[in-house]
């Protein structure tokens, strides 16, 4: 039986899982791995499933393994949640045909990047949005994340992007809460804005309005826990959740680099998943394994099952 379409109003509410590129010792990209970080995301109750986002070190990834990661998380994901995939690419043209395959294997929207190519005025990347956004009937969200990206727009010139293109449906953000209550406000709550940033100001980012997160899942569990226990009205039980994974995540997310070494070695110890990287990467220190392992070890095993 066929998804119904997305409903952004209600269907971005809550915690949404952008998984990693787990790789095996050959930098190949790991089949199981990869079903078994969906499997993992799937048990935490999660809103929605994407991948080919910063976390998934799409840069890495070639043109063809961008489509393998699609069949497999839409094989994986099976209609359970909606599905997600982030747009990468240095064209119009590139990103369309990603698009047409992440039509094809059934994704619910989609998150347009930034080309990664070149720094250009905000009409330039308004304008290309605005094309690659017509080309689909899939709803659109945007990647706004100059801090990691180098690439961004300001508040106001989101909210001329959301004008001028109408299937711009939606917001990801990686800013922080004082930046993002202003792109909200900025827009008139016209669209559905998710932040990421790891759940750094998770509750913060839902007192400004965020319909919710999109995060890695190394501390999708406690995320998910504390998003329900905030969504619930009960906001001491959300403070704790929060409070429970505030250091892993100071410790993991200083930079998309940071957050592939250290995030993923945090995830696999709580997912007995084994790390292995694909250069050029952040390598590992013997002092940095022992503090994730002391975050894995306090926060336990990811839960296999709700």
């Amino acid at each position: 039986m066929a998804r119904q379409p997305l409903r952004v109003e209600t269907d971005l509410r809550g915690i949404h899982a952008i998984l990693y590129a787990l790789f095996d010792a050959a930098e190949r990209l790991d089949r199981a791995a990869m079903r078994r970080q969906a499997e993992l995301c799937l048990a935490a109750g999660v809103q929605g499933i994407g991948a080919l986002g910063l976390a998934t070190e799409v840069p890495k990834l070639d043109a063809g393994e961008r489509l393998q990661v699609m069949d497999w998380l839409a094989e994986d994901v099976a209609g359970k949640v909606p599905l997600f995939f982030t747009i990468f690419g240095a064209s119009v043209a590139e990103q369309v045909a990603q698009i047409r395959h992440a039509e094809a294997v059934g994704a619910d929207w989609v998150i347009l990047q930034p080309p990664p190519v070149g720094s250009f005025s905000a009409a330039e990347y308004i304008a290309f949005y605005g094309r690659v956004a017509a080309a689909t009937h899939l709803p659109v969200g945007i990647q706004n994340a100059p801090a990691y990206l180098g690439r961004g727009l300001s508040a106001g010139e989101i909210a001329e992007l959301v004008t001028k293109h109408p299937n711009i449906r939606c917001l990801k953000a990686e800013v922080s809460a004082v930046e993002v209550k202003q792109v909200i406000a900025a827009t008139g709550g016209r669209v559905p804005v998710l932040n990421g940033r790891g759940g750094l100001e998770l509750i913060e980012n839902l007192e400004a309005g965020c319909a919710g997160l999109v995060v890695a899942p190394d501390l999708i569990d406690l995320e998910v826990a504390a998003y329900e226990h905030f969504a619930a009205g009960r906001k001491a039980e959300a403070g704790e959740a929060y409070a429970r994974l505030l250091p892993a995540a100071c410790f993991i997310m200083h930079s998309p680099e940071s957050l592939a070494c250290w995030g993923k070695r945090v995830f696999g110890l709580r997912a007995g998943i084994a790390v292995h990287d694909r250069a050029p990467a952040l390598r590992p220190t013997a002092f940095g394994l022992e503090l994730a392992k002391r975050h894995a070890d306090r926060l336990g095993p990811l839960p296999s099952g709700r």
